[in-house]
């Protein structure tokens, strides 16, 4: 299957929408598709054969899962690589418009157990539940 992308663009400057994306303080306050949900952990090794760790759950308690992943490249402020324990890859891109303005790109490879749009869906959610934490703090 091919690499699913998805973008959005952000009206913070680069280096901002980078550390929101990184700290694990940040990381809890934005990754989950949804308000049913939280991530009430994250943890981020930000470096080649680090990993990061975070926990996704809805908030009553019926449902949830870790999400890991290993680093593969990074270029701070500009791009992310890295794969999932059942070897997906997923690739970040951060490009900056101007000062105040960066687009932020992923693209990541399906997995087989839900259909691509509903994929789409899920990860455009959390992205965009990003770009509404970073603009709005």
């Amino acid at each position: 299957m091919d690499p699913i992308k998805i973008d959005i663009t952000i009206l913070s400057p680069v280096e901002k929408v980078w550390n929101y994306f990184n700290e694990p303080k940040h990381i809890t306050k934005w990754n989950f598709a949804h308000e049913t949900w939280e991530c009430p952990s994250a943890e981020n090794d930000l470096r080649v054969g680090g990993k990061l760790k975070t926990r996704m759950e809805a908030k009553d308690k019926s449902f949830g899962f870790d999400f890991e992943a290993i680093y593969d490249e990074i270029i701070p402020n500009a791009h992310i690589r890295y794969h999932l324990e059942d070897g997906r890859k997923v690739e970040i891109i951060f490009d900056k418009i101007d000062e105040n303005t960066t687009k932020v790109t992923e693209i990541f490879d399906p997995e087989k157990q839900n259909s691509v749009e509903m994929q789409r869906d899920g990860w455009y959610a959390i992205l965009n539940n990003f770009h509404k934490y970073v603009e709005n703090n």
